[in-house]
């Protein structure tokens, strides 16, 4: 079987992104965007995933971090999509609970092709994490972008929690989890009715 890695690229007046992606690494990342925490989420995503991860990104930060992460997630998700190619073998399906310690989030997914994404988390308020700051509601923002952009079915809500911090990253860490094993090859059709994902 041939590796299912993609690279893929975005410029505008506003950020330059590349990102390169391999479903079948080892979980080695090299993360750079300029906001540590959403760096620290991007690494979760692809040591859980099993992910080898590469992300270059350049923003205008000066004016707030949406628009770097809003991109970055918009790319990830592309080369998620690219990465995949027809999907052929793989389970499709992934669902399970993670615990950061107070924190517990659910997560479901599925490599439909049908973007859709529901987010059921309630955080309590909470001041930006990091510097430059990273706006906790930019978490559901950037996983809604890469579900939309990669195609997929993505359900997120949380069970319990109290700290911002590890409630966005137990959420990180259970979408990557998921990923890693609904991209697992375990047959060599594709898993849909229809012939086609």
């Amino acid at each position: 079987m041939s590796r299912r890695a993609a690279t893929k690229s975005r410029s505008t007046k506003e950020t330059k992104i590349e990102v390169s992606l391999d479903l079948d690494g080892t979980g080695s990342t090299e993360i750079s965007t300029g906001l540590p925490f959403f760096d620290h989420m991007l690494d979760q995503l692809g040591r859980h995933g099993g992910f080898d991860l590469k992300v270059e990104a350049d923003g205008d930060l000066e004016i707030d971090a949406h628009h770097t992460v809003e991109d970055t997630s918009i790319v990830l998700g592309e080369a998620f999509a690219e990465a995949l190619g027809d999907k052929a073998g793989v389970r499709r399906f992934a669902s399970g609970m993670y615990p950061l310690d107070e924190a517990l989030v659910e997560v479901a997914l599925d490599l439909s092709g049908r973007p859709f994404f529901a987010w059921n988390v309630e955080m309590p308020e909470a001041i930006p994490l990091g510097t430059p700051p990273f706006d906790p509601s930019l978490a559901e923002h950037s996983l809604g972008s890469f579900a939309t952009s990669a195609g997929i079915t993505l359900h997120v809500g949380m069970k319990a929690g109290r700290n911002v911090h590890h409630i966005i990253e137990a959420s990180y860490k259970g979408v990557a989890r998921c990923l890693r094993d609904a991209v697992r090859i375990e047959g060599s059709g594709i898993p849909s009715t229809k012939g086609t994902l």
